[in-house]
């Protein structure tokens, strides 16, 4: 059980998953399954062990095959936010559903956030660590060079207390976003544009000092091609022998 004010999660669902072709030109990517599961129920599920009570998912890319898939689900309870008509990317999805997410902090979860579990829940460390007098977010990262199917030089540097920094230009950086984090709402509520990107918004924490890292536990499998598939159904397959 969550020992936090956590009880919503924005599921971002509505990309076009391009390096997912073929295999996302007949299903959206978040439907694309691993070890027998769609992507989005590896996520959803691991919400429902935590007891996060709504999941917002955002759809655009044949959202009518997601909306089918998740009709029948119970745990967490899901909302649709529907961007048929503009893709809004991560920053503008987020703003769009503020009124939904309310005032508290909420998790953010990318459907390809995929990873072999550790000795506990990450989801629950990631809550556990949240401290809002510190952090205006709080993401969930890996070790580059322990996860798979990461083919970029990382994403941030963290200081001892947890700090992140965004990795400079031509610089290698030891640890990779895992597309898990808790973030506040109301760093989008002045926010007037439609469609804009997340990543600026956790720039600017970090410039500011309030950007925060939880190492994962365990190990984090970037499922972003057709080849990363197997990769990861081969990291299961040795982790449950």
């Amino acid at each position: 059980m969550l020992v936090s004010p956590i009880r919503n999660a924005m599921v971002f669902a509505a990309g076009l998953g391009t390096r997912m072709r073929p295999l996302t030109n007949t299903q959206p990517k978040p439907l694309v399954e691993v070890a027998g599961r769609a992507l989005i129920d590896h996520v959803l599920d691991r919400l429902a062990l935590d007891e996060i009570e709504t999941a917002i998912v955002n759809v655009h890319y044949l959202a009518d095959q997601i909306e089918a898939h998740l009709r029948a689900r119970i745990s967490p309870r899901i909302v649709i936010s529907d961007e048929r008509d503009k893709l809004l990317d991560q920053g503008g999805g987020i703003k769009k559903v503020l009124p939904l997410l309310g005032k508290e902090p909420f998790l953010m979860c990318n459907t390809d956030a995929f990873w072999v579990e550790g000795p506990s829940s990450n989801i629950r460390r990631l809550a556990q660590a949240w401290d809002p007098a510190r952090m205006d977010a709080l993401l969930l990262v890996a070790a580059s060079a322990t996860s798979v199917g990461v083919d970029w030089p990382g994403d941030f540097t963290m200081n001892a207390e947890g700090q992140l920094q965004k990795r400079e230009e031509r610089d290698v950086a030891p640890f990779v976003y895992t597309g898990v984090g808790i973030i506040k709402p109301e760093l989008f509520a002045d926010e007037t544009r439609d469609v804009f990107r997340l990543a600026p918004f956790f720039f600017n924490a970090a410039a500011q000092g309030r950007l925060y890292g939880q190492r994962l536990e365990g190990l984090w499998l970037h499922v972003g091609t057709p080849d990363a598939v197997g990769e990861a159904e081969r990291a299961i397959a040795r982790s449950t022998n």
